[in-house]
């Protein structure tokens, strides 16, 4: 049987976000030998050429190992709500430092460009993102036009005609990196908020449930108690004076309280019927949340619903035990055919090895009510340890004889009937 409990599919939502989280990661890790394959190449090439000393080679080798820190560092933070002040200053400032490495080759522009692209992913305003590109695009159209002097003297185009043309280049390549990983930022926002809102859903869908319950309870209940109040006072008052009406308000009060009684059975027993599937889902949500591994074999075919209903109340009582009254780390359950009866079975290995012996271990006082429910359809509970260190909670619960319910006839009470032995 393939059950999906809430604990599962909220594993495979958080799988899931992480999985786009490592994928965004590496994309931009991956973007960063943009910047380092193109500073590696100009470093040699310019240190080959003779345009860049030994010293100033090593030293912007060492700025490109900083400046790769650094990225990912800005990226780190960006994405998780935003850089701090000290990782722009200390990013700008070595970006900075390579920039003026456009003197010796044209390939150090593309330093600058990414770490815009970084800084891009903290958030900041529309104005602050077109400040920062502008500036960026300035600083690289200055050392460009004064690199483009040094390396090709022969040009024609003056350096005041060459400056405009650099600042814009730059100043778009800079835009446009910025909207490309603020997008990519804005998708990984959405995948944040669809997941942080499954969460909402379900703990609205909680609040919405017990709101219904309550103002169920309200209707049933406000008309019957006023009805109550007002006879059982017009019964004081007529007590001396009027014995004989007294009694009869009485008799109206018994019956109005019978008739609620009546009724908050009749909707809670709708509230409190269980089904068998539903049921184990939960239980196995619970289990596995407090950190016990939870085996369901499959169900048997063709159960009767009132069979089913009983099993869901075993299953929650047995997993109640187990949480409360266990330390166990595994539990197994099997629901077989017998003969004209089903048979659950519960098994874990928590049995506590502070545990009575004479006695066994704890299972909580819930296993006599759940004794009594299932006698009422003719079946029978057992629990007793099951190995070294197990415990084991039985049910068997006789099938429905043809046309009648479980147990036989009369063994299913009216809605409104208590097992003998208790009161209301």
């Amino acid at each position: 049987m393939a059950v999906a409990t809430t604990a599962e599919l909220a594993e495979q939502d958080t799988r899931r976000l992480e999985r786009y989280r490592r994928v965004t990661y590496r994309s931009f890790m991956l973007a960063s030998l943009g910047f380092l394959g193109p500073g590696l190449a100009a470093l040699v090439g310019s240190y080959a050429a003779g345009d860049l000393a030994g010293p100033l080679a090593l030293a912007g080798l060492a700025g490109l190992g900083v400046l790769f820190a650094c990225y990912l560092w800005l990226v780190r933070t960006g994405l998780d709500g935003g850089a701090p002040r000290r990782a722009l200053v200390v990013s700008g400032a070595v970006t900075a430092a390579l920039t003026a490495l456009l003197l010796a080759d044209p390939l150090f522009s593309v330093v600058p460009v990414f770490w815009v692209s970084a800084v891009a992913l903290t958030p900041m305003s529309r104005t602050r993102i077109a400040a920062l590109c502008g500036g960026t695009g300035a600083v690289c159209g200055v050392f460009g036009t004064l690199g483009a002097e040094r390396l090709y003297p022969g040009h024609t185009m003056p350096w005041f005609g060459v400056l405009p043309i650099l600042v814009a280049v730059y100043t778009a390549a800079c835009a446009l990196v910025a909207f490309l990983n603020r997008y990519q930022r804005g998708t990984w926002e959405l995948h944040q908020q669809a997941y942080a809102g499954r969460d909402a859903l379900a703990r609205l869908a909680v609040t919405e449930e017990r709101l219904r319950f309550s103002r169920d309870l309200h209707d049933l209940l406000g008309h019957s108690l006023s009805l109550i109040a007002v006879k059982s006072e017009l019964a004081m008052r007529l007590a001396e004076a009027d014995p004989g009406r007294a009694g009869a308000e009485m008799s109206d009060v018994r019956r109005a309280a019978r008739d609620a009684l009546r009724e908050v059975r009749a909707a809670v027993h709708g509230y409190r019927a269980v089904e068998l599937d539903a049921e184990l889902a939960g239980v196995r949500a619970v289990l596995e949340a407090a950190g016990v591994r939870c085996e369901v074999g499959d169900l048997p075919d063709g159960l009767a619903p009132e069979v089913r209903s009983v099993l869901a109340w075993v299953i929650r009582e047995g997993a109640t035990n187990v949480i409360k009254h266990s330390e166990a780390r595994r539990c197994a359950v099997t629901v077989v055919r017998r003969d004209r009866s089903v048979v659950l079975e519960m098994v874990n290995d928590g049995v506590r090895a502070a545990a009575d012996p004479r006695t066994g271990p704890r299972t909580g006082s819930g296993l006599a009510g759940l004794a009594e429910r299932v006698a009422v359809h003719g079946g029978e509970i057992t629990s007793g340890p099951h190995g070294r260190t197990g415990f084991l909670l039985r049910a068997a619960v006789p099938l429905p004889r043809e046309g009648g319910p479980a147990g036989g006839p009369g063994a299913s009470p009216a809605p409104d009937a208590l097992p003998a032995g208790r009161t209301a």
